[in-house]
């Protein structure tokens, strides 16, 4: 794809339209708990900003009905904190006042519109030539003159601010989305050989990433942990007690184990399972060795052991490249943060490490590990770059 980037944008007084994404977990009291993903965009604004560009800011928080479905002023007040530029706020989003706002911006200032899916047109889906001629695109393209996308973390979606604009102004990839296309979507020129690391509790996005991992040789070792892992377990008719099974089938897992099974069979040489789990026992964490599962009263699993944490340390000192998407276990647990923290670690250590997903980026940002080549900021996005689906965000930019 030859996709434009800021260093082919005359940015020099140009209203740009960037689209961000700063969705970001919300205080109780409100405000930002956490700031990370305004801070993966710093680059981007202050560059366009430092190059006399005039920035309009688009983005989203929350869904319609959830807790976190608030407007943006927060978010304006800590980018304004973040960037040597005045950043203001616009309770609206493509109203009059918004667009005479946009109009009103001078060389060097940003403007934050007001959260794009208070307009309803912004939680639907659309092929982007209809995204284009929404009324959200339609009343605010005009008042641009190039439009930046940077969200790569929402761009497995296709709706209007994501995919509209590029068919309305010339198009540009900001740096977070630049930098993800250049990492995740060239995984198969990485160092080998390659470990996949699999963990996590969202067993249906796991086995698309082990099976494309595995089926298109980028990896050589699946190493599995979390919720994946025990559904693997059971694959290999390891039986780990009642409260993982019931937990499996809450999950609405139960026939994931049939998929899982089918990897075992056709693959299985590639994929690596736990050989000690921990569970809680007494009201402390006890580590109990696969063969000896299920015991009496063991509860749920919620960590690997330190013999698989050994066993995988080896297997990732051995490989060229890392690629880790999801926590080992139950990590908010203080009992049950050693394999996590651990495996983490080791992956860090890698040659080359990649790391992807949501909560795989939460886990390392509460126990403030670093050393990774390259941290995604996406879950979804990351996801569908890996196992070759689609990114309308991303094929519209290609001119």
């Amino acid at each position: 794809m030859a996709i434009r980037t800021l260093d082919e944008l005359d940015v020099q007084g140009t209203s740009v339209g960037v689209r961000v994404d700063i969705n970001s977990p919300l205080a109780d009291g409100g405000g930002l708990a956490d700031d990370a993903r305004l801070r993966a965009h710093v680059d981007t604004l202050s560059e366009l900003l430092d190059r006399g560009g005039r920035v309009t800011i688009l983005a989203h928080q929350g869904r319609p009905g959830g807790s976190e479905f608030e407007p943006l002023e927060s978010h304006a007040t800590r980018l304004d904190e973040l960037l040597d530029a005045p950043v203001m706020y616009s309770d609206a989003t493509c109203s009059a006042g918004a667009r005479n706002a946009i109009d009103a911006l001078e060389p060097g200032q940003a403007l934050l519109l007001e959260n794009t899916r208070f307009y309803s047109e912004e939680y639907m889906e659309f092929d982007p030539p209809k995204a284009a001629e929404t009324h959200l695109v339609d009343r605010l393209a005009p008042h641009f003159e190039a439009f930046v996308n940077d969200a790569f973390a929402a761009a497995h979606r296709s709706q209007p601010s994501l995919v509209g604009f590029a068919h309305r102004l010339d198009a540009y990839a900001g740096r977070v989305m630049e930098r993800e296309i250049h990492v995740l979507g060239h995984v198969e020129e990485t160092p080998e050989p390659r470990a996949y690391v699999v963990g996590g509790a969202k067993v249906p996005d796991a086995i698309d990433i082990i099976r494309h991992g595995i089926e298109t040789g980028q990896a050589t070792h699946v190493l599995t942990a979390g919720l994946v892992a025990n559904v693997f377990l059971f694959a290999s008719d390891t039986d780990l007690g009642d409260e993982t099974a019931e937990y499996i089938l809450e999950k609405g897992y139960w026939d994931q184990i049939d998929r899982a099974a089918e990897l075992l069979e056709s693959h299985g040489e590639h994929i690596h399972l736990p050989t000690d789990v921990a569970v809680r026992r007494g009201g402390t964490r006890e580590e109990v060795p696969i063969e000896s599962m299920p015991t009496p009263e063991n509860g749920d699993v919620k960590d690997i052991g330190h013999e698989t944490v050994a066993a995988y340390k080896d297997i990732l000192s051995a490989v060229g490249t890392a690629i880790l998407n999801g926590p080992a276990g139950v990590f908010e647990d203080p009992d049950f943060q050693y394999g996590t923290r651990a495996l983490f670690q080791a992956v860090a250590d890698a040659e080359y490490s990649i790391v992807g997903g949501g909560d795989t980026a939460r886990a390392i940002r509460k126990f403030d590990l670093g050393g990774f080549d390259h941290v995604s900021t996406g879950g979804g996005a990351a996801l569908n770059m890996l196992t070759g689906g689609d990114l309308p965000a991303i094929d519209v930019l290609d001119p």
